[in-house]
């Protein structure tokens, strides 16, 4: 085992992060989380220190680390440019590697040519979240070419029991049951990479420390591409339905109908997303796809169906279903 490491992470019971943590802390380092709260969905493992701070407040996530000093600083909740330049006047010389997590939807959309590489454009006109993210990744390029130690990584979908990946999430499951219409975006043919998050936490965790990392960009994300036809028929069979109702309707056409869902749709799902994972690998030889979503879809209809209360329906998106399938249906 690599030697001990103090490492902060900056949001740590999120759906990306907790398993990092946890997987930080297996391997024997010492891991430090500050956040607002910890989420009674994702428990951290006993041995972690825990801070509470709001990390966009900077003044009070200064006092909540009382100058101390990390080898590594993992960034979650980091989503402007402006974010980015008040933690580099924070962690300067106060860290050897400050990680920035960014996103795979700031990849150039539409693509013109796959497997995605880290070397592929960033131009996201669709999704002001990934536009947000491109530029704070530019105030970190830089700062590097000033000394500032950064590794940015680009995670792609990464879900846990709790994020089901489909446009309604819950809400398409319990449409699913219920026998109702469930809206498909597009013809349902595009790949999409899904990532569990403790086979991300492999990737994240042979980072943090890693000297070869530091003034690097990274995807981290699966190799396992099933098309948004096949993720929806493993949530049918995990949710034990035998004749689901998939109706198909255009991205564009349930941006329409329901505005909210339009950026992540036009700048990102509704695009073929496959990947080229070897340079990760080189330096995290052991990381890999090991949670397949045919399984994972088993896993995350079992812990909803063991936590009623988490099962949240969207009631525009249920209405925006029925007007969309209606409509469909009537062409």
């Amino acid at each position: 085992m690599s030697a001990e490491k103090t490492i902060l992470f900056i949001g740590g019971s999120g759906v990306i992060s907790h398993a990092s943590v946890a997987r930080a802390a297996a391997l024997g380092h010492k891991v430090t989380v500050v956040n607002r709260g910890l989420s009674s969905s994702r428990p951290l493992p006993d041995g972690i220190e825990y801070l509470v701070a709001d990390a966009t407040d900077h003044a009070a996530l200064s006092a909540a680390i009382k100058g101390r000093e990390f080898d590594s600083v993992a960034q979650f909740r980091a989503f402007s440019p402006e974010h980015v330049e008040k933690d580099i006047e924070l962690f300067t010389d106060r860290t050897g590697q400050y990680v920035f997590i960014s996103t795979a939807s700031a990849y150039q959309k539409p693509l013109v040519r796959h497997p995605i590489t880290e070397s592929t454009p960033l131009v996201n006109p669709y999704w002001q979240y990934s536009r947000d993210k491109i530029a704070a990744e530019g105030v970190l390029t830089a700062a590097m070419r000033d000394g500032f130690p950064m590794t940015i990584v680009r995670p792609s979908h990464t879900y846990d029991n709790t994020l089901i990946p489909t446009t309604g999430g819950w809400t398409d499951v319990a449409r699913l049951r219920e026998g109702k219409p469930v809206i498909v975006h597009g013809d349902g043919t595009t790949q999409w990479t899904l990532t569990h998050t403790n086979d991300f936490a492999v990737g994240f965790t042979g980072l943090l420390g890693n000297p070869l990392a530091i003034g690097d960009t990274f995807h981290i994300v699966g190799d396992y591409a099933p098309d948004w036809n096949s993720i929806y028929q493993y949530l049918a069979d995990a949710a034990g339905v035998a004749n689901p109702d998939f109706v198909h309707v255009a991205s564009e056409t349930i941006a329409r109908a329901a505005p909210e869902q339009g950026p992540g749709l036009l700048g990102d799902k509704s695009y073929s997303a496959v990947f080229d994972n070897s340079k990760i690998k080189a330096l995290v030889p052991e990381f890999g796809t090991t949670i397949r979503y045919d399984d994972a879809a088993k896993a995350q209809i079992a812990w909803y169906d063991a936590h009623p209360t988490e099962q949240r329906r969207d009631a525009h998106w249920d209405a925006a279903s029925d007007r969309l399938a209606a409509h469909a249906r009537a062409i």
